[in-house]
């Protein structure tokens, strides 16, 4: 598996976010490639299974090769929208319907393969045999090269895992959001060598303001000179630290965090730092 260290995510490309136009996603598209930003993360459902589309098309255009990018999707997630007739939220791992929202996935982003295909969330109703049958056939058939899960847990891995290979698992992690250090999933990870992407990576940071943000601001204010950094990159080389090789998928649009957040990858924290900014987000000292 080759993905960049730092992971673009397209769920604001689209109608859910930026509306960017097709030659704004052309120039968005360049931007992280030069940046060595080269897999970009997707899921069907995105923009109300729109995005997808709308990346392809400026892709058509864009003058990049294939094969100088990676493209993952997800699917699963039966979503309520104007585009598809659904009566409630749910969850579909059938291998018809696996098999053909990955096609859906080839035609909207005008490609002959995807790099990665990740279930997008457990289902309670999932049986691991007939997902294995229906990777199976897209793997045969060249549709996809690598599988994953996102959002499982180390049993949920393991369940579908004595089936087939499972090569990623997508999870939430962050600084304000890390239980997956201490529940056992990155353990499970590593032990079992599925590679982890982090969405949401930068949590809650900048979203709210309350007594455990405000710590991390100080905590990462008194680093920044030290690292000549931004408390973007210092949150980034943060996750980047940890053994398990996490790659974080990164959600802006915005050109100058793209570039600054690819510049993270070169800031190797110390370790007490690296514990520093633990406890300012834990507010306690560790056990």
């Amino acid at each position: 598996m080759t993905y960049s260290r730092l992971i673009a995510g397209t769920m604001t490309w689209g109608s859910w976010g930026k509306q960017l136009s097709k030659k704004e996603m052309v120039a968005l598209m360049h931007h992280c490639i030069s940046n060595n930003i080269t897999t970009f993360d997707h899921a069907d459902i995105y923009g109300a299974y729109t995005t997808e589309a709308d990346f392809g098309k400026a892709f058509t255009e864009s003058g990049i090769k294939r094969k100088d990018m990676q493209l993952i999707s997800k699917c699963g997630i039966q979503y309520l929208c104007d585009n598809r007739a659904n009566k409630v939220k749910h969850y579909d791992y059938s291998k018809d319907y696996i098999i053909w929202s990955v096609e859906a996935s080839l035609k909207n982003l005008e490609t002959e393969y995807l790099d990665l295909l990740l279930l997008h969330r457990p289902s309670p109703l999932m049986v691991a045999e007939e997902i294995a049958e229906a990777i199976t056939v897209l793997k045969k058939q060249g549709k996809i090269r690598d599988f994953g899960v996102s959002n499982f847990t180390p049993s949920q891995m393991e369940m579908i895992g004595l089936r087939m290979d499972i090569d990623v698992n997508q999870i939430e992690f962050s600084l304000t959001q890390h239980s997956a250090m201490h529940d056992g999933i990155l353990d499970y990870m590593k032990t079992c060598g599925i590679k982890p992407m982090a969405w949401s990576p930068l949590g809650s940071v900048f979203r709210e303001d309350n007594e455990q943000t405000r710590r991390i601001h100080k905590q990462l204010g008194e680093l920044m000179d030290k690292y000549k950094a931004t408390e973007d990159q210092l949150l980034l080389s943060w996750i980047l630290k940890h053994p398990a090789g996490i790659h974080p998928v990164v959600g802006t649009t915005n050109t100058t965090r793209l570039t600054q957040a690819m510049e993270a990858s070169k800031i190797e924290l110390e370790l007490e730092d690296w514990f520093l900014i633990l406890v300012a987000s834990q507010g306690h000292k560790v056990p």
